[in-house]
């Protein structure tokens, strides 16, 4: 089968492990992601995820709880790390090999990031998850997302949401909202549209790297994607 996209990074919410609940970790989300990432490596393709931490903590909740911002966002780190033990345990029970890597030094659970191994990694067909962020405060997980999909040369990042794209508005509050199928970088910023945070997004830009915009909860979207079917919103130089 020919793929489009051979190397890919999964950029995956914190909320959307939650699932139908208010917080924590839903095992029915765990598993529907397991599913959905071994069939893309079933396929051949090689799978990063960064996971954010939102479910459990997150950095900008910490100033209303008097907590410093970056002690705050180290916590968030901590979150991301704890999402990542736990989507490493549902890949591998599916039958995936994995390698969880952290931005901060853990050795008890995780690989400290080390950018050639973790390519090689993906070579041998490992599920790669990256922890922790960039290990810098003030940086959120799509620019960690963003970060490492560069670093790691993959071909796109895949953005999975709670709707199927890009929308002039929010098609959860406001029904007239317009789905876009293609955007360029320049005219997502013109617009003023959300897509990712602006260090995230200027990266993805600079480098030329596209990102799709998708539903995740559709069990058949990773796979169109990656053999090349118009899925969600492309954005691209």
């Amino acid at each position: 089968m020919s793929l489009k996209y051979k190397r890919v990074l999964l950029k995956l919410s914190g909320e959307s492990l939650m699932g139908d609940q208010n917080f924590g970790i839903s095992a029915n989300m765990l598993r529907h992601y397991a599913d959905q990432i071994k069939i893309l490596v079933d396929h051949g393709v090689e799978v990063a995820v960064v996971i954010g931490g939102g479910n459990i903590f997150r950095g900008l909740q910490a100033a209303a709880s008097g907590i410093d911002r970056v002690q705050g966002d180290y916590m968030g780190m901590m979150a991301t790390v704890i999402n990542g033990m736990a989507i490493q345990s549902a890949l591998e029970s599916v039958g995936l090999y994995t390698r969880l890597i952290s931005a901060i030094e853990m050795k008890a659970i995780a690989e400290p990031y080390i950018r050639r191994r973790a390519i090689r990694h993906l070579e041998k067909g490992r599920v790669v998850i990256f922890s922790a962020g960039t290990g810098s405060p003030y940086f959120t997980t799509d620019s960690a997302a963003a970060l490492r999909a560069n670093e790691i040369n993959a071909d796109v990042i895949l953005k999975g949401t709670r709707v199927d794209g890009i929308y002039t508005a929010d098609p959860e509050k406001d029904p007239t909202a317009q789905k876009f199928d293609t955007l360029t970088f320049a005219k997502v910023i013109s617009l003023g549209l959300s897509v990712m945070d602006m260090t995230a997004f200027t990266l993805c830009q600079e480098n030329n790297l596209p990102i799709i915009v998708f539903d995740i909860n559709d069990d058949s979207n990773l796979l169109r994607i990656v053999k090349g079917e118009a899925v969600g919103t492309l954005v691209e130089g």
